[in-house]
């Protein structure tokens, strides 16, 4: 009996293994092919998690981790790694100057070359079926058959060889439109010299503008400049103190940090930006959470007919995508064809510059906050509302207090304790509200003087991100740093509603 159990549960486990081992193959194969591609942190992922699905799904010793394991792989995936990786660039000097390793830089500067006059001459293009003859009429060489269109264009080498001009030859024009394919094609001649296309016309030898040195120095051979790798800064550099890109990624330390803090032209506009995300996230959640209640409170009138189709109306804006309410608005508002401009100059007779003035484009951005924020607020305060005691109100009413006095001093205070961890976690979305900002002005108009992007409108996060991939340089590491001063920012934010919450429910359980 109890081999024949056994028997049958090793049965019914060959098809969950089979599984396993399938998926663990793939993700070993994802894994190798991503350290393959340079990408040894993310392969390194990959083997993470096939080393534990092989592990927890193939033993069943593990078998109540399987249910935890898919959890914890995604927040260690795409939480805890990105969060890791964007603090640990916050410590490096990588942008679109320094993306390549030292390896890499040193090859890129090694290819580089210029074509040497003395060796150009020009060529002429024969047809010949799909493919084509390169002719140097100098020197009387013809190349191999090689292929110059099509989509799967590749780098080629061809040799030439001495013969007589072909019968036909391209015109210029059309010789012209195979200039993508000439350019991936190599010629040998029969010496050995290898000459490559030069220009619309000519085939010259390419001189190597960079030769490398024992030392591992590079010398430059147009004026035999020595450029020294500075593993410092990440950069070759030449003797006047010259860095030479491409530059490679190195660690700086806490160099990004003090760039932020001691120079004025990226110090200034943070403050500044720093100063308005506070302002903003603030002045959102006030405006939001005083019209919501003040809707709240209107719709709990007892005496108000038509009180469910008003609440539909009211929790609209919150069912529509914010993104699509953003381009809406951002039409709405558009200086020259908006529907605010015209309405505001048929009745006053301006058109306020919305996109262009500094402190109006940020009085469109809360207008348009508000507008997305208030249902939510409308919503926690209907609920609340309920929960106050009708016979505190009452009471107070007896004893002569008017409507707005029973509402600041009974039942504002009896709602304030669950509204306000909600209060701060609104807080903190809008301190990170890079969406709006992004659709509705991208962080524009912009601050005059500064040698980052940054504008009247931007919030930190739109900052960071304009940063990162607007900017000519694509400062990642510089945004990394100043990523991690939000992380930290917001973090203490949660850290104080977790603790707003836990006095909530303390207050909630006394009573």
């Amino acid at each position: 009996m109890s081999s024949s159990v056994t028997t049958a549960t090793g049965a019914s486990s060959l098809p969950r293994l089979a599984f396993v081992g399938l998926t663990t193959l793939v993700l070993l194969y994802a894994a190798f092919y991503l350290y393959a591609q340079s990408q040894p942190l993310f392969g390194a992922v990959l083997l993470a998690l096939a080393c534990g699905f092989a592990v927890i799904y193939g033993a069943n010793r593990f078998y109540g981790a399987r249910f935890i394991f898919p959890g914890i792989a995604a927040v260690l995936t795409f939480i805890a790694l990105p969060i890791g990786y964007t603090i640990y660039l916050g410590f490096t000097n990588y942008s679109s100057f320094n993306l390549l390793s030292f390896d890499r830089a040193t090859e890129v500067l090694l290819s580089r070359g210029g074509a040497d006059p003395s060796t150009e001459q020009p060529f002429a293009v024969a047809a010949e079926g799909d493919q084509f003859r390169i002719w140097l009429p100098d020197s009387g060489l013809l190349s191999d058959p090689v292929t110059l269109t099509g989509k799967a264009l590749a780098p080629v080498t061809a040799a030439l060889a001495p013969a007589d001009a072909p019968a036909t030859l391209l015109e210029t024009r059309d010789a012209i439109r195979l200039r993508e394919g000439l350019g991936l094609l190599t010629l040998t001649t029969p010496d050995g010299m290898q000459i490559v296309n030069s220009g619309l016309r000519t085939f010259a030898s390419v001189t190597p503008e960079y030769a490398q040195q024992p030392d591992g120095t590079l010398i430059r051979a147009s004026d035999e400049t020595v450029l020294t790798p500075d593993h410092s800064t990440g950069f070759y550099v030449a003797p006047d103190g010259t860095q030479v890109p491409p530059g490679w990624r190195v660690g700086i330390g806490f160099g990004n940090f003090e760039k932020v803090f001691t120079s004025e032209g990226i110090r200034q506009p943070l403050f500044s930006i720093f100063i308005w995300t506070v302002v903003f996230a603030a002045a959102s959640v006030g405006l939001t959470f005083a019209l919501g209640l003040t809707l709240a409170v209107i719709l709990q009138w007892e005496h108000l007919r038509f009180k469910t189709l008003y609440r539909i109306l009211l929790i609209l804006p919150y069912a529509v995508p914010a993104f699509i309410s953003i381009l809406v608005f951002r039409g709405l508002f558009n200086q020259n064809f908006g529907e605010i401009n015209m309405i505001l100059e048929g009745i006053f007779g301006i058109r306020p510059n919305w996109f262009t003035d500094g402190n109006l484009a940020r009085i469109m951005i809360l207008i348009v906050n508000t507008w997305l924020g208030y249902p939510y607020m409308m919503l926690l305060a209907m609920g609340f509302l309920q929960g106050v005691p009708e016979d505190h109100k009452k009471a107070a009413a007896l004893e002569g207090a008017s409507s707005a006095r029973v509402f600041f001093t009974i039942t504002l205070p009896q709602i304030m304790p669950p509204f306000l961890p909600l209060l701060i976690a609104s807080f903190a979305f809008n301190f990170n509200n890079l969406v709006l900002i992004l659709l509705l002005t991208t962080g524009g108009p912009d601050i005059p003087g500064t040698i980052i992007p940054a504008g009247r409108t931007d919030i930190l996060a739109s900052f960071t991100y304009r940063m990162a991939f607007d900017d000519s340089g694509t400062q990642f590491g510089l945004a990394g740093a100043i990523t991690l001063m939000i992380f930290i920012v917001v973090a203490a934010m949660s850290y104080l509603n977790l603790v707003q919450m836990r006095r909530a429910a303390t207050r909630h359980a006394g009573k």
